[in-house]
């Protein structure tokens, strides 16, 4: 079963759920699995820098992505 049918089939359960501790449970789990990934911490003015360094290298050496490139790319993602 592909992906799109099992959320389908997923959201077809899940219209028929009546308790609302079980919603509030699926809830939680989404919320957790989607913030989850998001290890984000604030850099320093340093670190910022030093990207900003880094990135004027890059684009001066020509280590650059061209957008349609990278679009083309991030469709064959899904």
């Amino acid at each position: 079963m592909d992906l799109q049918t099992r959320k389908l089939n997923f959201i077809q359960e899940f219209l028929k759920l009546e308790s609302e501790k079980v919603i509030s449970h699926l809830e939680k789990l989404l919320q957790k699995e989607t913030q989850g990934n998001c290890d984000l911490k604030p850099m320093s003015i340093i670190e910022f820098q030093n990207r900003i360094d880094q990135s004027t290298e890059d684009s001066l050496n020509g280590r650059l992505t061209e957008n349609s490139k990278l679009i083309s790319e991030i469709e064959k993602w899904s």
